[in-house]
């Protein structure tokens, strides 16, 4: 299936195959048949250390071997000899079964385990673990990795920039001033908590045969306790047992995953934007890299590319997984098969959340913060001095402060002077009336730089 990244459909395949690669051995399908086999195999293992189970009897030396090595040892090469099966099969779940059959053979050792190999299963009870299994490592071992080290980075920026005062703009209006590390933290508390959230989603598996009543199993064996059983052969593979479902498990944990992740992708697009605004306005700049090109025709730009291609993937990712949680847990009846696609495209939402955490990474990496625009810009707006002019106002039990300044200043020009003069008329205590005087808005940012060093 080897097909050159220029003509891949998919740009995840593509034109950002080289970012796709930590993904690649876990959601694909070649991810996906090994997780069948392992579950498949460690099935097999579990049923034989079984003593209810005489047919099969402890394994030997010979069979652990074996079985192991199709688990540990699993290649490209043998993952095209399972579509080769499937080619005449057309079905792949049982052409995982006939290629274990394959690989065990019909030695006098193996013979006795090659019925036991997909006991009691029902496609859905191999698919959903092997998903599960999938869901989970791709979570714990690429994406909370890389969203942990995207918050080390801008915690040293927020603690960085931690005094650096910056003109706030609420509703797009200048506002009482913050300090350039303080509206970072506020991005990394948010993040911290999405992350926390989405490494505890509790995942979930079942493993109860056709339509999860163990109908075959109780007739088969009717003496053994299927039911915990099942529950400990679940656990072995570190997922959580649901013994409630249909054919197929309700994916009611996959629509919590992937909102967990819709979270994540929201904040991310929040900060993406915001700091594509700030680099709009000069606050910070950006590093040249050598034979960059900004703009075909405008030599002098250095675009923000990096968090315009960032915003671009999250929203592809947050639509796919938000279609994810509305129909992964309806299913028709006893199970319909329109599941079965929808999953597979799973791995395309992760790597477009694992491209656009990398391109945020590296777009911070080129940041620099601009302390003179900054400065300038915030110099300029005495005007949000009026918050704490008549706040110290109500304090003294000044009639109307909210008024006064509101006449003073909504709609017009204001600056030093003419602030100074209005203050200078206000009938206040000397100490308190000095402390506005030499109140400027780059000293108005209140506690913001001890926030940074509250916990986030």
């Amino acid at each position: 299936m080897k097909i050159s990244t220029l003509k891949a459909i998919s740009p995840v395949d593509g034109r950002y195959a080289n970012r796709g690669n930590t993904l690649r051995e876990i959601c694909s399908e070649y991810g996906l048949i090994r997780f069948r086999i392992l579950v498949e195999v460690r099935w097999l293992q579990f049923l034989a250390d079984q003593p209810e189970i005489t047919e099969i009897g402890p394994l030997g030396p010979v069979e652990k071997d074996v079985l192991n090595k199709l688990v540990d040892g699993f290649s490209a090469d043998d993952a095209e000899r399972v579509k080769a099966i499937e080619a005449t099969t057309n079905h792949d779940v049982k052409a995982v079964e006939y290629f274990i059959r394959e690989r065990l053979g019909d030695s006098r050792d193996t013979a006795p385990l090659l019925e036991f190999i997909h006991f009691g299963c029902t496609s859905e009870d191999i698919n959903n673990l092997a998903y599960a299994l999938m869901l989970r490592h791709a979570r714990d071992d690429i994406l909370v990795p890389q969203i942990i080290g995207l918050l080390a980075k801008l915690r040293a920026m927020a603690k960085a920039y931690a005094t650096i005062p910056m003109l706030s703009r609420t509703h797009g209006q200048t506002a009482s001033p913050t300090t350039l590390g303080k509206e970072i933290a506020n991005v990394v508390a948010r993040l911290a908590v999405a992350q926390e959230d989405l490494s505890q989603v509790i995942v979930r598996g079942k493993f109860n045969g056709a339509v999860g009543n163990f109908n075959a199993h109780a007739v088969a064996y009717p003496e053994v306790d299927w039911i915990s059983l099942s529950r400990r052969f679940v656990e072995s593979l570190g997922i959580t047992p649901n013994l409630h479902t249909t054919q197929i498990e309700p994916h009611d944990w996959i629509a919590v995953y992937a909102h967990a992740l819709v979270r994540i992708n929201t904040i991310m697009t929040d900060f993406c934007r915001d700091t594509w605004s700030y680099i709009s306005l000069g606050y910070f700049r950006q590093q040249t890299v050598a034979g960059e090109v900004g703009s075909s025709t405008m030599p002098h730009k250095v675009n923000p590319i990096d968090f315009e291609n960032a915003e671009g993937n999250l929203g592809i990712a947050t639509a796919l997984l938000e279609h994810f949680a509305s129909k992964l847990p309806v299913s028709r009846w006893q199970r319909d098969l329109t599941d079965s696609t929808v999953l597979r495209n799973f791995g395309v939402a992760l790597a477009h959340v694992s491209i656009a955490i990398q391109s945020c990474e590296k777009g911070l990496g080129k940041l620099r913060a601009d302390e003179a625009a900054i400065a300038r810009d915030l110099n300029e707006a005495w005007e949000v001095l009026a918050e704490a002019v008549q706040t110290v106002m109500r304090r003294h039990g000044i009639p109307e402060p909210y008024e006064k300044l509101k006449a003073m200043t909504r709609g017009q020009p204001v600056n030093e002077a003419s602030l100074k003069e209005f203050i200078q008329g206000l009938d206040l205590p000397h100490e308190a009336k000095q402390r506005l005087l030499d109140l400027t808005p780059a000293g108005y940012v209140g506690l913001a730089a001890k926030l940074i060093d509250e916990p986030f």
